[in-house]
């Protein structure tokens, strides 16, 4: 907001006063802008529409997600009267939460809700559990009451039937561990629990470890515990994944086509390959094809004729040398450690564009000498 009317800033509180009047980038020179903290956009007809609060942004599983963005999602189906949406902490992590309540003579319910939001939002803007209420609590002030607003546990809304059967019973200690609770039931709703993509992962990798294989994708299509047990009981996502053993030993000189088991390359690409290698085949670990969202990147960075949308410049300093140089001694620990960082794509001569893993990569520092008078 801007104008002649706008205040000065808060009494007594410069700090609150600078962060919230700003300079006005639209008006002469002096005059301020306040920052509200709505978060609003222009429709089609021209007009701003309120979504909610900017300070009701939050962070879930690495994704920024601004609250107010999901509950204009809610109040937009015809039957919802009041919406307010929370990032709740729980066994599992942060989760989302809805809060609802119906129009006059309306029935809510959160199962319907929670799929018509995954019509128009991303998997981890959809609220893991929905709570219909007669009507949101209200503060003094006329605004909704967050912190009156009940704990929506982690249980299902329908009665509880304990698992029937082998499967059903090692699947729902599983969920259980995972999502740290009590129990599960058969009809119990993996994401209505507080399931996510992440912990989907984690439940596959435990399934594995006791010799249940499935894709990931049959969880989110069958995401109750019963239907789960069926899928895997009937063993029809089974894909035995066997990754043939990489052939290119540790002292070799030159490598041949024999030695590579992920790609098919002739002798004149490998040359190239290990021509491109700092230390040449005794410092290549491994050769593999790019994966297509790699492909994706690789793309768009040859599309680009300057700067690189995937790569994100930092800038550290450092008040010691000696603190500089323990930090490269750490990192470069990192590098040994994980073969991606000492991962490179190389595409030029090449039929296809491939990933080379190098044996030794290490991040050296450049000691640049003082010039007298310079920066």
């Amino acid at each position: 907001m801007a104008g002649d009317g706008l205040a000065r800033g808060y009494l007594g509180r410069p700090g609150l006063s600078a962060e919230r009047f700003i300079a006005d980038p639209f008006g002469a020179d002096g005059e301020r802008l306040y920052r509200t903290g709505d978060l609003v956009r222009w429709n089609q007809d021209g007009q701003l529409e309120y979504l909610g609060r900017i300070d009701h942004q939050v962070k879930i599983r690495g994704f920024r997600i601004e609250l107010g963005e999901i509950e204009a999602q809610l109040l937009a189906q015809a039957d919802v009267r009041e919406a307010v949406v929370l990032a709740l902490d729980g066994p599992a992590g942060a989760r989302l939460v809805g809060y609802v309540s119906a129009q006059a003579g309306q029935t809510l319910v959160a199962a319907e809700l929670r799929e018509k939001l995954g019509e128009t939002l991303p998997d981890y803007m959809v609220p893991s559990a929905i709570v219909v209420m007669d009507a949101l609590p209200i503060n003094a002030n006329g605004k909704v009451d967050r912190k009156a607003l009940p704990e929506p546990g982690f249980e299902s809304a329908g009665q509880y039937e304990a698992p029937q059967g082998d499967t059903e019973v090692a699947l729902a200690a599983i969920w259980a561990d995972i999502l740290g609770i009590e129990r599960v039931g058969r009809h119990d709703n993996f994401f209505e629990l507080g399931g996510h993509s992440l912990l989907a992962l984690s439940v596959l990798e435990r399934m594995r470890a006791r010799g249940m294989a499935v894709q990931v994708r049959t969880l989110f299509q069958q995401p109750v515990l019963a239907a789960f047990a069926q899928s895997v009981a009937r063993d029809e996502d089974r894909r035995d994944v066997v990754v043939p053993s990489n052939l290119i030993p540790a002292d070799c000189d030159a490598i041949t086509p024999e030695m590579l088991t992920l790609i098919d390359l002739d002798v004149e690409q490998i040359a190239r390959i290990e021509a491109a290698v700092p230390g040449g085949a005794a410092n290549i670990q491994d050769i593999y094809p790019l994966a297509p969202l790699q492909e994706g990147i690789l793309f768009h960075h040859m599309l680009q004729g300057e700067g690189d949308a995937y790569v994100t410049q930092q800038l550290l300093g450092f008040d010691s040398r000696e603190r500089l140089e323990r930090f490269i001694a750490s990192f470069n620990q990192v590098i040994a450690r994980h073969d991606i960082l000492r991962t490179a794509v190389l595409w030029e001569g090449l039929a296809e564009p491939v990933q080379v893993v190098v044996r030794h990569a290490e991040l050296a520092i450049e000691w640049l000498p003082a010039v007298a008078g310079g920066d």
